[in-house]
């Protein structure tokens, strides 16, 4: 298993690079949402990989972190969810997007994403609601202090989480949540809505 490739980006095409390393150029697929923040033509990158192994062909998928490529994964088990289908997905909406969208149960954007129909992106949001919104799951928590629970609401305490999930320190999140009028009474998808409407 080729955990990640490092060496110089010699190609950039609209869903693919070639990076270069030891004398081999390794062909990587890859989103537009990571085409976008890579370094210029014949710079040093670092590219997370995966491979999809098949009896007639081998396939290196590369992301910009081991989060990215945790969540790619996640979408494969997903039933009806292929590498092509996962990487669709993640060109559409970008890592942080669709972890909005799978907490918000907001199966209409995934759906959007070329190849998925509305059944998949349904399933998409059934099968890794938990697994992207909980402690423990897609992404790693151990890095983050644990977040004081306001109010006494598990609700808001999920939704905390899952707004560090999207990049927002504790106290980024904590701000955001204790702005909205009576967070105490709402779902944690409305916490998580009106936190990131405010934000905008």
């Amino acid at each position: 298993m080729i955990a990640y490739i490092q060496g110089t980006l010699e190609e950039k095409k609209t869903d693919s690079i070639i990076v270069e390393t030891g004398g081999i150029g390794y062909e990587i697929l890859t989103s537009a949402y990571v085409l976008e923040r890579l370094p210029e033509l014949h710079e040093d990158v670092k590219i997370v990989t995966y491979m999809d192994v098949k009896e007639d062909s081998m396939k290196l998928y590369g992301f910009l972190s081991s989060q990215e490529k945790t969540l790619f994964k996640q979408l494969l088990s997903v039933s009806g969810v292929g590498p092509k289908g996962a990487l669709s997905i993640l060109n559409q909406l970008g890592p942080d997007n669709l972890v909005a969208a799978i907490i918000s149960r907001d199966s209409k954007s995934i759906s959007k994403a070329n190849g998925v129909g509305s059944k998949t992106a349904q399933k998409v949001v059934l099968e890794l609601r938990d697994k992207v919104s909980t402690e423990g799951s897609i992404f790693d928590m151990s890095d983050y202090p644990d977040v004081t629970n306001a109010g006494g609401s598990d609700a808001v305490s999920e939704a905390v989480e899952a707004l560090k999930e999207l990049g927002y320190s504790g106290a980024e999140a904590m701000k955001m949540v204790r702005k909205i009028k009576g967070v105490g009474d709402m779902s944690v998808e409305d916490i998580i809505r009106n936190a990131l409407r405010m934000n905008y």
